[in-house]
């Protein structure tokens, strides 16, 4: 299982991408809804426009591929979008920009529209594979890579100035995850370090580093949309939920019997879906944090 993704503000479904084929599922009654094939080819990132009207996924042939989700009909391709594969897949809240990093440790941004997908910059300064990356407020853009930095971008405007560099992260990792956190003062990355790092959006320093795990890589985050709860994921096969401002967990979750892949929170905080290697979806309950407060 390659990722996990809700549509914005929507937690009925979730969709998940694998060897072959992105899937739809109803979050309450675990229904398949839709199977999208591609033959002999692996997904490796894929995710939900804001407006909910198209998946667009990066497959091990190196395109871009963009699906309608209700009926898994081909929107538009993008041939030789990365060698090796497409990685890493984000796209602007107004569904006007793409972004994707590949295999090779390209990072590109691409004007899209239904008729036209045009790449307007192509940024080399990774040096492997690019494994996340996140968009804030249309602006900004962070890439996540094995080559041991994350690295902050100015988003390409309508009046095609050109992406730049901005800032960036280093640490003895392989990062495997970086997200903003929803006010923007904060990123949080994992990696092959065990580390969870919590660094300042505007120094880019960091500001905490928690363990993790005690024995193996942290592959995944994910933030509650109030940005309260961090979930964990990786090869110790355990699902993590964590206290974003106290930074220690609370609650596990074990059931994997292959490292963890991705992970997300829905977006009505009810539950949290992880993906493992192993190829199992784990719906999980999120505790009801309130009433344990007043029972306390």
């Amino acid at each position: 299982m390659g990722a996990v993704a809700f549509p914005h503000n929507y937690s009925e479904l979730f969709i998940t991408s694998s060897v072959n084929d992105i899937r739809v599922w109803h979050a309450r009654t675990r229904n398949e809804l839709l199977l999208i094939q591609v033959p002999q080819l692996e997904c490796l990132s894929c995710v939900l426009s804001k407006d909910g009207k198209c998946i667009v996924s990066g497959w091990s042939d190196g395109k871009v591929r963009a699906f309608l989700p209700q009926s898994g009909r081909l929107l538009w391709t993008i041939n030789d979008a990365h060698n090796g594969g497409v990685t890493a897949v984000a796209v602007s809240g107004d569904g006007s920009r793409l972004v994707s990093g590949g295999m090779d440790g390209k990072v590109r941004v691409w004007s899209i529209t239904l008729d036209q997908q045009l790449m307007l910059v192509s940024l080399g300064e990774h040096k492997a594979k690019i494994t996340q990356i996140s968009i804030k407020g249309d602006t900004e853009f962070v890439s996540a890579s094995h080559d041991g930095s994350c690295i902050l971008w100015n988003l390409v405007g309508n009046s095609g100035e050109g992406s730049w560099r901005i800032n960036a992260l280093f640490a003895t990792t392989q990062f495997s995850s970086i997200l903003y956190h929803p006010d923007e003062s904060q990123l949080i990355t994992a990696g092959t370090d065990r580390k969870i790092t919590y660094w300042d959006a505007v120094e880019n320093d960091a500001i905490r580093i928690v363990d993790g795990s005690d024995s193996a890589a942290v592959n995944a985050l994910a933030l509650s949309q109030d940005g309260e709860w961090i979930v964990s994921g990786g090869d110790d096969k355990v699902v993590k939920l964590w206290n974003y401002d106290e930074g220690y967990y609370n609650y596990v979750g074990i059931g994997h019997s292959g490292g963890i892949t991705r992970c997300q929170v829905a977006p009505d905080r009810k539950n949290i879906v992880s993906v493992g290697d192993e190829g199992a979806i784990m719906i999980w309950k999120f505790p009801d944090v309130e009433a344990l407060k007043s029972e306390a």
